[in-house]
């Protein structure tokens, strides 16, 4: 019999997105085209061609993920695509087996796109990537999103108080999706305080930041690329 197509996911390492898909299941279940950072931000022209002509991603954003013959993007959709098509693969209850589980799943996963993401991304990119591009930080949009955040948090903060992660009390998308941008601010910003000072957000992030699948994930994004090693 033949093997099987490889699956492919095309973006940095350091992406918070690449970084949301490549957790789902354990990036070491899959073959992965990993680009080198240096090379998008050198030939990022060329790199938005292949996105689109090769890939079928439409806006030329990373991730872009080809499984055999299909191509998706969007993190989150790739993740549940993932989770569905391999169940049997890695953590199985991830995106959960019954309508009323995955509903609960969902709601938590709308409430990271919607509510915690754009916050969270602003800061991501205003304190991790800003000064490492030499861009002014903008202190005010610091500011705006840091209360932002602050809301959702304590919106977090009671509902888990109420249970171990998110969608109940099994590990699941809804929190493997906070994972990537928590990283950044927990882990060397002066945004930390936000989620450790938050008794049961700080008890969450140790727990769902501790799992090996994880520091897999963030040990390759810490690894030199091949050009610079």
């Amino acid at each position: 019999m033949a093997a099987p197509a490889p699956v492919k996911v095309y973006g940095p390492p350091l992406s918070t997105a690449v970084a949301r898909y490549m957790f789902s299941k354990g990036f070491s279940c899959f073959t992965v085209l990993v680009a080198i950072l240096m090379d998008i931000i050198h030939c990022c022209f060329f790199f938005f061609l292949i996105l689109v002509v090769i890939c079928g991603q439409p806006f030329g954003q990373v991730p872009a993920f080809e499984d055999e013959s299909i191509n998706h993007f969007e993190s989150r959709a790739i993740s549940k695509y993932v989770c569905d098509k391999y169940a049997n693969q890695g953590n199985k209850g991830l995106f959960a087996t019954n309508p009323l589980e995955k509903a609960s799943i969902d709601q938590w996963l709308e409430a990271e796109g919607q509510n915690f993401n754009p916050p969270s991304s602003v800061l991501v990119f205003q304190l991790a990537f800003a000064p490492r591009m030499k861009i002014k930080q903008d202190e005010n949009l610091i500011k705006l999103n840091e209360a932002k955040l602050a809301k959702v948090l304590d919106v977090y903060e009671r509902r888990l108080g109420e249970s171990r992660y998110l969608a109940g009390d099994e590990f699941t998308l809804a929190d493997l999706s906070h994972l990537p941008n928590s990283q950044y601010l927990v882990n060397g910003t002066t945004v930390a305080e936000l989620f450790t000072s938050r008794k049961n957000v700080e008890r969450w992030w140790d727990e769902i930041s501790s799992r090996e699948s994880w520091k897999e994930v963030v040990e390759m994004q810490r690894s030199p690329s091949p050009r610079n090693a």
